[in-house]
């Protein structure tokens, strides 16, 4: 499968890198979870995510949009191992969708933080933060 715009995949087979750009919308999201889904369908190798959100311009979602994202995702996750996603957001105009988001999952497989900085998501993620970054 051909991956999503923004989607790398690190060295370590258990890290997944997404940098969105731009206009971060509905239809980019169900984009990287159709991508996501079919993934993990065919394996679990990718425990770890990261994703770098320093080059969206806007987001576009609503409450309702995010609540949904993120029941899906606790449903679709329901008895399968832990996966931690680590979300890099340093625009304080959109730190509300992704906490959010964190805290719509919290207490399943799920497990999401915000950071503001590159370094504390590696060591929370427990990789080195040079396998986190990702060019534009």
């Amino acid at each position: 499968m051909k991956l999503p715009e923004g989607v790398h995949l690190a060295s370590s087979p258990e890290l997944l890198l997404w940098k969105p750009s731009g206009l971060l919308n509905e239809k980019v999201v169900n984009k990287i979870i159709a991508f996501i889904r079919d993934e993990e369908a065919k394996s679990d190798a990718n425990k770890l995510r990261f994703i770098d959100t320093t080059d969206l311009k806007a987001v576009d979602l609503n409450f309702r949009y995010v609540f949904h994202v993120a029941l899906y995702r606790r449903i679709s996750r329901r008895g399968r191992s832990e996966i931690r996603s680590a979300f890099l957001v340093q625009d304080p105009g959109f730190t509300h969708y992704f906490k959010l988001h964190a805290l719509l999952t919290d207490h399943s497989s799920l497990h999401a933080r915000l950071f503001d900085k590159a370094e504390a998501a590696a060591e929370w993620l427990g990789v080195p933060v040079e396998s986190l970054m990702i060019q534009s």
